[in-house]
């Protein structure tokens, strides 16, 4: 497969995943645990395989470079206002990574090459994702001690992401 195909394909997943964030909020909103769950299952690994895809290819677009972060943050922002909403996560650390996030795409656009992704970031996404995904385990996938055993890993997983968020943000703006 050539070069700009891959691109396209890539650009093309990252496009789906923004799509991924509305119906996820509404599965947790509507109680539908399972497809959250599954719905953030499969942006996560979309992330990945765009990123693998643009790699392949000899780098992404800048187009995709600049959408692949706020998709991201699409995807990232609709579980973690759920969970704040629902007193699982305090409202001040969603605040402060959601204000971080808003400050790197912010510089990002002033960037002409989109503001590559840091390794702090990208372990950061990692992170916020397993995090999430635990911290969303739906009920009906385990015992109750199981569950609760795996949000309680969620939970924990949270502040390392929030530290490394707030790290790799002061790297970005180093950088700027």
């Amino acid at each position: 497969m050539g070069s700009t195909r891959l691109r396209q394909l890539a650009d093309g997943l990252t496009l789906s995943r923004a799509m991924v964030g509305l119906p996820l909020l509404v599965a947790l909103a509507a109680g539908q645990t399972q497809l959250a769950w599954l719905l953030l299952l499969l942006g996560g690994m979309s992330d990945w395989l765009d990123g693998l895809l643009a790699r392949r290819a000899g780098g992404g677009s800048v187009w995709g470079a600049r959408l692949d972060p706020l998709t991201d943050k699409i995807l990232i922002s609709a579980p973690l206002l759920w969970l704040g909403c629902a007193g699982r996560l305090p409202l001040w650390a969603i605040w402060l990574l959601l204000a971080r996030e808003l400050l790197i795409s912010g510089w990002r656009a002033a960037e002409s090459s989109g503001g590559p992704a840091s390794l702090g970031g990208k372990a950061k996404t990692v992170l916020q994702f397993a995090s999430l995904l635990l911290l969303l385990w739906p009920a009906g996938w385990g015992g109750a001690s199981a569950v609760a055993g795996l949000h309680s890993l969620g939970w924990w997983l949270f502040w390392p992401a929030l530290l490394l968020a707030l790290s790799s943000a002061a790297g970005y703006l180093r950088k700027g």
